[in-house]
């Protein structure tokens, strides 16, 4: 690891969200650096990838004998230790990863880690949002938050349009919709043609507008 081979990315802080985030990386094939202070944690980690390391120590010096300077991507995922969390970035953005992404809990937090160079994320405010629109829509199973006014949804539909083809429905006029793809018996299919009718148990996935997609969801209730 201390060479000048390239990871894909490195992963700091092992906690439940670093873990699963590392694990699922390197089950897709995907070259994993992990470093966690915890030596169980760590020995956990090496099942998956050969470039797991144990260090209390993330100052810039460390991490760059690491080689964490080699990855294309380093996710941060100290949320709760606000100060390190933010040293640790910091070090990273001035290595100059190309892409540093940060895991936050609090707004204030966020706002300081974007403000030296990382992109942020949410991970149990995100959850959360996604749990509770679930919970309040019938059909609505999950979906992607782009940003404040776009969103990737996957929707269950209901007898409003079954047996409509895709050019009967016209989500894109009507609802201004995009469909990305149809989920019918556990398959996806993401060529979708006009011809296409929908189906009892079909899921579809869109993308658009979080107003049209409100605007959708009621259609279908």
């Amino acid at each position: 690891m201390k060479g000048k081979e390239t990871y894909s990315y490195g992963i700091i802080g092992l906690g439940r969200f670093g873990t699963a985030l590392a694990k699922t990386l390197s089950e897709a094939g995907k070259e994993v650096v992990v470093i966690d202070h915890m030596e169980c944690k760590v020995r956990e980690l090496r099942q998956y990838t050969e470039n797991a390391f144990v260090s209390e120590d993330l100052s810039k010096e460390v991490l760059e004998e690491i080689g964490i300077q080699n990855c294309d991507t380093v996710i941060v995922c100290i949320g709760e230790k606000i100060d390190t969390s933010i040293l640790t970035t910091l070090n990273v953005v001035s290595l100059g990863v190309p892409r540093v992404i940060a895991k936050a809990i609090s707004p204030e937090q966020g706002e300081v880690l974007e403000k030296i160079g990382a992109e942020v994320v949410y991970p149990e405010r995100d959850m959360a949002l996604r749990l509770a629109k679930r919970l309040l829509t019938n059909n609505i199973l999950d979906y992607i938050n782009l940003n404040n006014d776009v969103e990737i949804t996957e929707i269950s539909i209901t007898q409003a349009v079954e047996g409509k083809t895709v050019l009967e429905l016209d989500l894109r006029k009507t609802y201004g919709l995009n469909i990305i793809a149809v989920e019918h018996d556990r398959l996806t299919d993401t060529e979708i043609g006009p011809d296409y009718r929908f189906q009892r148990g079909d899921i579809i996935v869109v993308i658009g507008k979080t107003q049209n997609v409100k605007r959708f969801e009621q259609y279908l209730s």
